[in-house]
């Protein structure tokens, strides 16, 4: 390949309430403010040390306007940008300026349908790791993953195998070896980027790096106690695949953020990828409690990165088989 993704690095949301999307993910989660406008909240984690990972973008209703992941160069865009369009994929270039803090970007839909971007340049800003007096809530520390609905996973993950050079970690098959889910990397751990079989396109979760399974406690503690109780989704609990802590929130537009901690390393060119039966209850929740309807039922829509409108969802390819979870 002639680019190379380095990692997930961000996404834009749509919120309809700025100030109590603040309330939520800066003094519930711990989010790091860098910087805000009328129409923007722009959060890292503290020990990121760019300027953001996470754009909260006033909005009529709630959506997903895209999920970003930086390269290496503007020869990456480049490089990008030339597979895309031979493929017949329509792109979308954002020169720098155009989007605050980020610098020359390439727009484009996926084979699913799901809104991606790709970057380079991305401003640089202070790593709060050792302000120790800063950590509050959930302790935030880092991006990790997307975990996306897709209508067709062994679709989605031959595109981004193949024609985009992640590498398989884990996946779930049914009973005739068709994949219900998978996780795929760029960055040596679990997953930047996972595929659940389900309506789609849509975005299930974005997940978030915690110092310690403990953050995930204190978490709860701080929710709980300034009122979002309700917004105690999943967990928390220990996942069979990945092997790592989860908690789940909703924030106050239904958006699905993962508390996540604990995977585990996947760097070696040797690395095979684990396989779990579909019917193997640990791989879900290595604990044994089950998921809500709503984990299943319910996902954030996405919008074209083209005419901005939302995009229509298809159904799953695969028949629904309720005790599937991802992570």
């Amino acid at each position: 390949m002639d680019f190379s993704i380095i990692r997930c690095a961000r996404a834009i949301l749509h919120v309809t309430d700025l100030a109590a999307s603040r309330k939520f993910y800066v003094d519930a989660l711990g989010f790091i403010e860098t910087e805000s406008d009328s129409e923007h909240i722009y959060l890292r984690g503290l020990e990121e040390h760019t300027h953001h990972s996470l754009v909260l973008k006033k909005s009529s209703e709630p959506n997903v306007e895209v999920l970003g992941y930086k390269v290496s160069s503007d020869d990456d865009l480049k490089a990008l940008s030339k597979m895309f369009e031979e493929k017949g994929y329509e792109t979308k270039w954002m020169d720098k300026g155009e989007q605050h803090a980020v610098g020359r970007t390439l727009r484009v839909q996926d084979c699913s349908g799901l809104p991606l971007e790709f970057f380079a340049e991305i401003e640089p800003t202070e790593r709060l790791l050792q302000r120790y007096d800063l950590y509050k809530g959930a302790r935030m520390q880092r991006i990790d993953h997307f975990n996306c609905n897709v209508p067709d996973v062994e679709k989605a993950q031959k595109f981004y195998q193949d024609e985009l050079g992640f590498a398989c970690s884990e996946y779930t098959d049914t009973e005739d070896g068709d994949v219900w889910a998978t996780w795929l990397h760029r960055k040596q751990t679990v997953h930047d980027q996972a595929f659940m079989n389900g309506i789609g396109p849509r975005l299930h979760h974005i997940g978030f790096w915690l110092p310690d399974p403990l953050a995930l406690i204190n978490a709860c503690d701080v929710l709980a106690s300034m009122g979002y109780g309700d917004n105690l989704e999943r967990g928390p609990g220990r996942h069979g695949l990945s092997n790592a802590f989860f908690l789940y929130v909703r924030d106050p537009d239904g958006h699905r953020i993962e508390l996540y901690n604990g995977d585990y390393l996947t760097s070696d060119p040797d690395f095979k990828p684990i396989r779990w039966d579909i019917n193997d209850p640990m791989r879900q929740t290595f604990w044994g409690h089950e998921a809500p309807d709503s984990w299943f039922n319910e996902a954030s829509s996405v919008l074209d990165v083209i005419t901005g409108k939302k995009i229509e969802q298809k159904p799953a390819k695969l028949k629904q088989h309720k005790p599937t979870f991802v992570i």
